[in-house]
């Protein structure tokens, strides 16, 4: 199971493959291009479904592994994927197509090189997800930089070069913290590999005082957290969205921000436990602040696209709370959420755009009404907006959930402040809907606007698919990342873990996973009349 010895390599490079085939093209034949570029992401996505075939779902170390020497004998081409990675690759095998086809008719200016920066960030961002090495996953890091900057910068709106330098400033500086981290690791561990590292440490001839393991934690986690973005680094996202042609948002949303929470998990937990236990309760508050913040700024935006981008920080606030609260169910429902989140923030940012390709506005107030003239799209944008605050059984439903519950588990008050956000999402969501859909036409230009195109039903319609399948399918994903989220707890768990209390579970799973409670007589001697006969 999962010994394919190039799969990896097929799917990483594959795009690349179909860069070499648009440069050939000439610059204003911009058919094929569009055509071709379609054709690969189509069939990257169908080989990248191989991945499902050959996983074991109960194996948590790496599948489909390749290992070859590369530069001397200290980096190494390195590939494999876990229950963590897996789904991440596919999220982004299946997005790209999707922002190919948003953009087949809005950009219309250097047609090729926009289509090529778009094959060239997938395979930036599928080679972050699969580098087990740490100098390939800091190549593969920094490429996922320059053809988004070159995205926002060349085929963004009015303040598109004040967004495109500061995303590339604030992401470089995280950046050059984590190469001096990588490059000291290896002056301990001798290489960049991370299977050798973690066995290392495993083993005791690796180890490190607690002030340098907080210092190591600290470089890695800051890279990180500026590209989640977790508060107070999240400023440089609201622009980056604002200014980036509707690919690009649905692209940094979809997949790039969570390089950031896959890096957290991958390497920071792992690779420094203690201090990771350490920093839990400040980057939780930074969590919850991001949660309540983001969704209380949301509400208060006039442009429309902007308020989807301070979304974003609300939710993904979710995801690194449920990280840190260092218990499956939490961490399944933060790598699921990661999920959720690519495809309805994704989908809402097609949305938008679809509404600026009609009257190139973000601002609310130029709309109004737009239920009469677009019923189509109007109804499935209320559809993404009831799956973006979670609505029972949409597919954020049972991220947000996970983590609650993972997180009430150990730490009742922090469970407490972020639902406050599932709340305020509502609110936010349902009142921009108001305001774009909802009532009479106010402005004259939108009684005559086109509704939904049939190329932009199939993209509502994909995308909606998408949505109550991972609603009601859950358990199909969450079991294949049990193993490897039992993994990561075992190679994170702490000494002062063994004081904990024990947990009781519950008798009925919740969305296919049993759900534990902290020990304690009223809940114990509840569980147990719950399995009595």
């Amino acid at each position: 199971m999962g010994t394919n010895p190039y799969l990896l390599t097929v799917i990483t490079f594959l795009p690349l493959l179909s860069v070499a085939a648009l440069l050939m093209l000439r610059s204003d034949d911009h058919v094929w291009i569009r055509r071709i570029a379609l054709a690969a992401s189509l069939a990257e996505f169908a080989v990248s479904l191989l991945l499902l075939r050959g996983f074991s779902s109960t194996n948590p170390e790496y599948q489909f592994t390749e290992y070859r020497a590369w530069i001397g004998d200290a980096i190494h081409y390195h590939l494999g994927v876990d229950g963590i990675s897996l789904f991440l690759v596919l999220l982004t095998t299946f997005l790209t197509p999707i922002a190919i086809l948003c953009s087949w008719e809005s950009i219309r200016e250097n047609v090729k090189g926009f289509f090529v920066s778009l094959l060239v960030i997938e395979t930036a961002m599928i080679g972050v997800f699969v580098s087990l090495d740490l100098f390939l996953f800091f190549v593969f890091w920094e490429l996922t930089l320059i053809p988004m900057y070159f995205m926002i910068g060349m085929w963004g709106h009015e303040r598109r070069i004040y967004a495109a330098v500061k995303f590339i400033l604030y992401t470089m500086f995280g950046s050059i913290l984590m190469l001096v981290a990588i490059l000291w690791l290896y002056g301990k561990a001798g290489t960049f590999d991370l299977p050798d590292i973690l066995s290392l440490m495993q083993s005791g001839q690796l180890s490190f005082p607690p002030r340098t393991e907080l210092l190591m934690f600290g470089a890695f986690f800051l890279a990180f957290a500026i590209k989640v973005p977790l508060f107070p680094l999240h400023t440089w996202l609201p622009d980056a969205h604002t200014e980036a042609p509707t690919a690009g948002s649905v692209i940094l949303a979809g997949v790039m921000l969570k390089l950031g929470t896959y890096g957290i998990l991958r390497f920071c937990l792992p690779l420094f436990p203690e201090a990771a236990h350490r920093m839990a309760q400040p980057i939780a508050v930074l969590a919850i602040i991001g949660i309540v913040y983001g969704a209380l700024v949301a509400t208060v935006q006039t442009d429309l696209k902007r308020l989807v981008a301070y979304t974003s920080v609300s939710h993904l606030g979710f995801v690194v709370l449920g990280i840190f609260a260092f218990n499956t169910t939490a961490i399944q429902g933060a790598i699921y959420q990661m999920l959720n989140h690519g495809v309805s923030t994704g989908a809402l940012f097609l949305g938008v755009g679809m509404l600026y390709d009609r009257r190139h506005t973000h601002e609310i107030k130029e709309y109004g009404g737009l239920a009469t003239p677009m019923p189509i799209l109007m109804s499935f944008f209320l559809f993404i907006a009831l799956s973006s605050l979670a609505l029972p059984p949409l597919n954020g439903f049972i991220g947000e959930f996970l983590i609650l519950i993972g997180t009430f588990q150990s730490h009742h008050a922090w469970a407490s402040w972020a639902a406050s956000g599932a709340v305020l999402s509502a609110i936010y969501l349902l009142w921009a809907y108001q305001r774009v859909a909802l009532g009479e036409v106010t402005v004259e230009k939108n009684k005559t606007l086109p509704d939904a195109s049939i190329r932009e039903r199939v993209i509502l319609v994909t995308m909606a698919v998408a949505i109550i399948f991972m609603g009601i399918a859950s358990p199909l994903f969450t079991r294949r990342m049990e193993a490897s989220v039992n993994n990561i707890i075992e190679q994170t768990s702490a000494p002062r873990n063994a004081s904990r209390p024990a947990a009781v579970p519950l008798a009925r799973p919740i969305a296919g996973h049993v759900v534990t409670l902290p020990a304690h007589p009223v809940l114990a001697t509840l569980a147990e009349k719950q399995v009595r006969p």
